[in-house]
């Protein structure tokens, strides 16, 4: 039993997944470090455990009437938790897959920055380049009655400017006023009793104040309408041309004298790619449009459209959409053998994108064929990619159509009227896409633009976001810019930036508890983020930390070191407390901590095969024009601080390169010159930490295929042979064999209605999954369900006689996934155990040793000794004649690598040069570079 202290998280009985019934004392306010082996059971004690139970409680504080919406949250398996603050987790989870959500949004900073601007900006004529004037409404009516003298007007007041509401009273209110007309998103309507428009959309209103001709006579009520629509709409109004529906602006704010150009007082909402008021028209505010590639829709100009020589059509077919291309063809003496290089110009347009001509043509039969209105066939891929069809179709339609920066925003995302408003010379969307540094650099300069009485207005906004700047800076991400998308934030970023949004909310008394904040960070910004973490619990907070870094380990005030092995091995208490501790009690973490044991470097670095992948002039994101050479038949290791080019290089430039190559993917490389040596390759191959499976019937059996070889066995077996089994009676995903009260789950969902669902064996199966006639089917006395339940370790013994499914399971187990069970559902696996899975499927393959593999930070999540097994994997691949190519921040993976390519020096604009490529032992000697600087003193321990 453990010696309770107070103030301290006591843990009793926790026994998540493979936890051990483990009490646990967890002080409180320090900064503590959960480590051990992947899958040894620290995420199942920090999240599953700890953070499950401080959220349950939290949802508990509601009402049952809010409970049944939010839905239950089962309670961990633990027998008792005290001391247990709110709990906020910040997991390897990037931010939002929406398109909409950027780095500046999720901060918070873009915000700021948007008030910002719409505070103490200045606004500069598009025509003269000038700042705008404010005009009195005596000016106005002089420009009113120069600009439209002899013509037709109707004088408007905006009311209402892009809100929701039914504003069923403003109505009311006008009409009582005497008022009979609006203006309602364009339209004129008249005020009628009870009038409103829908609440949930957005509305532009505006009240018409008279409807007169410019002319002598109409001077005084003129004058006085002008007097009404300004203070009604608050110093602005509009002026539609009656005859030729053109609506300008006016207003006591900001006008242009030249070419009497106006702009409407700036409001947040203009500044905001969220808002119809400021987003560009053309993407709708995304940056980006989809335009179509030419070049995929006739990939090869010499074949005919019979043969494919469109590919949106696909190969000749009996179909309604050939004949229509037939008879289009017919009209100009072409057919569909004709080559599509051959068939004129505006024929082919015709085909491509579409025609409103009627086309008669005389068929064999001598009755006419005809063709009305062709949509063409850009028009129709771009039609599928738009509408509500399903994503299958969608993809195909996506396949012809590259994603590129939007023209008329040039990829700000705003309205042009947006950027005419500046702050010194620049406009918010120049702004947003400065790195963190040079913008942090940039709001310490702007004041200088500023007048007296807008420094007054802007202190406290420039001050909320030089501090969410700084936090950023803090925790390592200075080479991001605010229009950076959040989609595109690896893990790493993303919860970096949730930490510092939490720094900067100055919370106390909380439980923050964090999953390897570490990864995707350089060694050079780790101290950063050790003084973030210390800092966070400096000021009243408790920080558990789930981590593998030497150097955050160091740093902690307590550790607790989970094991002794993983998964049905682990789930013990193998030491905690105080680093010192941890260190005297020679754990396997110790050992590595203290150097007694370590990665050693080989005596020999591999020569390779002589072959050279070259890439020449890639200039994608940061990367300056860079020539790079991957010698093959090497362990290459790209490195180099966060942000500096490393993903530019290899994710999205060679990556797509060799896919686009090996596989004719759809996704683009980023620009390039030129790529010499892939036909030394014959595949490419990615290997990342992402799940193997979305749901829980997915598990390292199905996804490495040995699944399929052991139904196989189970059909031969003379039982199945009698019964006349086929393979599909084994499988618990298609009817026939499977228990069909739980479909196969092994599981069912209790509905508890106010109390959190609970999951329960089956009645009927009692977990097993399959029904009892299949379970009747046994091989050596085991059922099909018997073999699921067995770690990879027993299946490798009981299957030893038969190589086909020992071929597969023993690659499992040589990747040191021996623990973990056959059927085991991917959900309840780690990154380091999915990414594992990954390399044992493909170790398990025949291959011809001109595989090219590549894998992005393999160490997330993994500890020293799983480290080691995981070099020992990829030597194994490099042995057999393949390429291994990691992006890694790791010192144990570099120092192994038989060729470095360090990219730098710094991130962001600062970055994207080849500072070395060799040896390590020669990287040493780069002053430039930081990887060398940390390199030597781990080559030194």
């Amino acid at each position: 039993m453990i010696e309770v202290e107070e103030g301290n998280i006591e843990i009793y009985g926790a026994r998540e997944h493979n936890l051990k019934d483990i009490d646990v004392s967890i002080p409180r306010n320090k900064l503590v470090v959960i480590t051990g082996l992947s899958g040894s059971g620290k995420s199942s004690l920090a999240f599953d455990t700890i953070f499950a139970e401080g959220q349950r409680r939290y949802i508990e504080t509601f009402s049952a009437y809010a409970r049944q919406f939010l839905g239950g949250l089962s309670r961990p398996d633990v027998d008792k938790i005290t001391g247990l603050s709110p709990v906020i987790s910040i997991e390897q989870k990037t931010v939002s897959k929406n398109p909409r959500s950027t780095v500046g949004t999720i901060t918070e900073i873009y915000d700021f920055l948007r008030l910002l601007f719409a505070r103490a900006s200045t606004a500069y004529s598009p025509a003269t380049g000038e700042p705008m004037i404010k005009y009195s409404e005596k000016e106005i009516l002089e420009l009113i009655k120069a600009t439209y003298d002899g013509k037709r007007i109707i004088i408007l007041s905006p009311l209402v400017k892009a809100r929701k509401g039914h504003y069923k009273d403003l109505f009311e209110k006008s009409r009582k006023q005497g008022f009979l007309k609006v203006r309602v998103d364009g339209e004129l309507r008249d005020i009628v009793p009870l009038m409103k428009v829908d609440r949930y959309k957005t509305h532009d209103i505006e009240l018409v104040i008279d409807k007169l001709q410019v002319d002598d006579a109409s001077q005084s009520r003129l004058s006085k309408a002008i007097t009404l629509a300004l203070k009604r709409g608050k110093g602005e109004l509009l002026i539609l041309d009656y005859d030729e529906d053109k609506v300008k602006h006016y207003s006591r704010s900001l006008m242009c004298p030249s070419s009497g150009f106006s702009l409407p007082e700036p409001e947040p909402n203009i500044f905001s790619f969220n808002s119809p008021h400021g987003a560009c028209r053309n993407c709708n505010g995304l940056g980006v449009v989809s335009e179509v590639d030419m070049d995929k829709i006739i990939p090869d100009a010499n074949l005919s459209v019979k043969k494919g020589g469109i590919a949106p059509l696909g190969k000749f077919s009996n179909s309604w959409i050939f004949r229509q291309v037939e008879v289009l063809l017919k009209s100009e003496d072409c057919s569909l053998s004709t080559k599509v290089k051959d068939i004129p110009e505006d024929l082919l347009k015709k085909i491509l994108y579409g025609t409103d001509e009627i086309i008669k043509v005389l068929g064999n039969s001598g009755i006419h064929e005809v063709v009305s209105t062709f949509e063409g066939v850009i028009n129709f891929v771009m039609r599928q990619k738009d509408d509500d069809s399903s994503r299958s179709i969608q993809r195909w339609a996506e396949g012809f159509t590259n994603v590129v920066t939007c023209d008329k925003c040039q990829g700000t995302r705003l309205k042009s009227d947006s950027l005419m408003f500046k702050i010194g010379e620049l406009s918010i969307g120049e702004v947003a896409a400065m790195d963190l540094l040079d913008l942090n650099n940039w709001i310490d300069d702007a004041d200088k633009s500023f007048t007296k009485s807008q420094k007054q207005i802007a202190k406290d906004v420039v001050k909320e976001i030089k501090d969410r700047i700084d936090f950023l800076l803090k925790v390592g991400l200075g080479y991001l810019n605010l229009n950076l998308g959040a989609k595109t934030l690896s893990g790493g970023e993303a919860q970096r930036i949730r930490l510092a949004t939490q720094i900067g909310s100055e919370l106390t008394g909380v439980l923050y508890i964090l999953d390897e904040p570490s990864i995707g960070l350089h060694q050079r910004d780790n101290d950063r983020l050790i003084k973030s973490l210390k800092n966070l619990r400096d000021i009243g907070n408790s920080v558990i930390v789930v981590e593998h870094d030497r150097d955050i380990m160091l740093n902690a005030d307590y550790i607790l070191d989970i094991g002794p092995g993983a998964g049905i091995h682990g789930g013990e208490v193998v030491s905690e407390g105080p680093p010192q501790k941890l260190i005297n009690e020679h754990s396997s973490t110790a050992k590595y901590i203290t150097g007694e044991e370590k990665i050693e470097v080989g005596e020999e670095r591999r020569k390779g095969n002589g072959k050279v992948l070259t890439i020449k002039g890639a200039t994608g994101h940061n990367l300056k024009a860079v020539d790079v050479d991957f010698p093959l038949g090497k362990f290459i290791c790209v490195t180099g601080v966060s942000g500096s080019g490393k993903s530019s290089l290899v994710n999205e430039t060679l990556y797509p390169i060799l896919s686009q190559h090996f596989y004719r993917s759809i996704k683009k490389p980023l620009p390039y010159k030129s790529v010499k040596g892939l036909e030394h390759l014959d595949k490419v191959i990615e290997i990342d930490q992402s799940p193997i499976g979305r749901t829980p019937r997915s598990n390292p059996a199905t996804y490495t295929g040995v699944f399929t070889d052991i139904r196989d066995l189970f059909t031969q077996l003379p039982e199945s042979k009698i019964r006349g089994y086929k393979k599909g009676r084994f499988s618990f995903n298609v009817k026939g064999g499977r228990c069909e009260d739980c479909k196969g789950g092994g599981l069912k969902l209790i509905e508890m209605n106010f109390l959190p669902d609970v999951y329960v064996p089956c009645d009927t199966c009692h977990g097993q999954r399959y029904n009892r006639e299949t379970l009747e089917v046994r091989y050596k006395g085991k059922s099909i369900n018997d073999v699921l339940e067995m770690s990879i370790s027993e299946a490798c013994e009981f299957f030893k006689h038969i190589p086909k499914i020992y071929q597969r399971l023993i690659t499992l187990e040589q990747v040191g996934l021996g623990y973990v069970k056959l059927g085991q559902p991917s959900t309840t696996l780690s990154g380091g155990e999915a990414q594992r899975t990954k390399l044992a499927t493909e170790l398990s393959k025949s291959e011809t040793g001109n595989t090219f593999y590549i894998l992005d930070e393999p160490t997330t999540g993994l500890h020293f000794d799983d480290i080691k097994m995981l070099l020992e994997v990829l030597n194994r691949l490099v042995d057999n004649g393949n390429t291994v190519l990691v992006i890694e921040h790791n010192l144990d993976i570099i120092k192994v690598a038989d060729h470095i390519i360090d990219v730098g020096p710094e991130g962001g604009k600062g970055g994207g040069e080849i500072l070395f490529t060799g040896l390590p032992e020669e990287l040493v000697k780069v002053n430039a570079s930081y990887t060398a600087k940390y390199l030597k003193e781990e080559l030194k321990r």
